[in-house]
């Protein structure tokens, strides 16, 4: 491990090094494998800070995906929150270009926290973020923590962006066709949201899947020869979601593990499913990401 004068905590392990920022939302800069770097990765570290939603890897909390700005109600209490993004949303949540607390650094392993709240959101709260090498296994595990008086809607997950060219399979019964106009339901795959093959992602889809399978995502690199499968766990929490996105003119695609469908406090306060998590105060939400790597050749 190191945390030199460039602002990264470094761990490495077996086949595996990572490269983490704790000084802009405590995202993985780098990832590489069997010496091949996987992530959307900008010469220059700086360069997170001028795009900062599409590179590399980043927590999202206290909420993903997008959430309308403006006032609102959310859990019986107003929320005013900025647009964040071009399309007027907030989006992301509020953790992923912030300073985080480097709590633990080791060769291995490394542990980051972050106090939150404030600019429009309500709830004090705290997201603590672990990320580990074990071999050829890569984990990423945050929890989210309710400090406020009442209790709060929460959701969270990471956002990788994994470089092209790169085939992948979510396996997953039903879909959210889009992550911008969103239906209360979703629905059984098909076409091309059928992602069970092994096979480039589509450009233009944004989706979220549901009722995941085993393991929920396979990715596959073919001219790096690398191989990597993608378990998502949520423990004591709802079952989670996998989110893909191909953007047009971007040279990586995105899929995300994480607790809520999009638009969950639209969710939450009709009763519909894949709604942000209600939590009272001092409760506790957990998600938790291991990429296994393999050589293919």
């Amino acid at each position: 491990m190191s945390a030199a004068g460039d602002g990264f905590v470094r761990i490495a392990g077996g086949p595996l090094e990572v490269e983490i920022l704790p000084g802009f939302g405590a995202r993985l800069h780098r990832l590489r494998a069997f010496g091949a770097e996987l992530l959307r990765t900008p010469d220059d570290p700086a360069g997170h800070r001028g795009d900062p939603y599409f590179w590399g890897s980043y927590p999202m909390a206290p909420w993903c995906n997008r959430l309308p700005a403006g006032p609102a109600t959310a859990a019986g209490r107003p929320i005013d929150l900025p647009a964040s993004f071009p399309d007027g949303t907030a989006i992301h949540g509020q953790v992923s270009q912030a300073a985080w607390e480097v709590v633990e650094a080791g060769d291995d392993a490394a542990v980051f926290r972050i106090a939150g709240g404030g600019d429009g959101w309500p709830w004090r709260y705290t997201v603590e973020q672990r990320v580990w090498i074990a071999g050829d296994r890569l984990g990423m595990a945050l929890r989210l923590t309710n400090h406020g008086d009442s209790a709060m809607p929460g959701g969270i997950g990471f956002h990788p962006w994994f470089r092209k060219p790169v085939r992948v399979a979510i396996a997953a019964a039903l879909v959210h066709p889009s992550n911008l106009a969103t239906e209360a339901q979703p629905i059984p795959v098909a076409g091309r949201l059928d992602r069970h093959a092994l096979d480039v992602l589509d450009e233009g889809i944004d989706a979220t899947w549901a009722e995941l399978g085993e393991p929920p995502v396979i990715l596959e690199w073919p001219v790096a020869g690398i191989r990597a499968a993608m378990t998502v766990d949520a423990p004591g929490g709802p079952p989670p979601f996998i989110v893909a996105a191909a953007i047009p003119g971007i040279d990586a695609i995105a899929v995300e593990g994480q607790t809520h469908a999009p638009d969950g406090l639209r969710r939450l306060a009709r009763g519909e499913p894949g709604a942000m998590t209600l939590l009272d105060p001092g409760e506790t939400l957990d998600v938790a990401i291991v990429l296994a790597f393999a050589r293919t050749a």
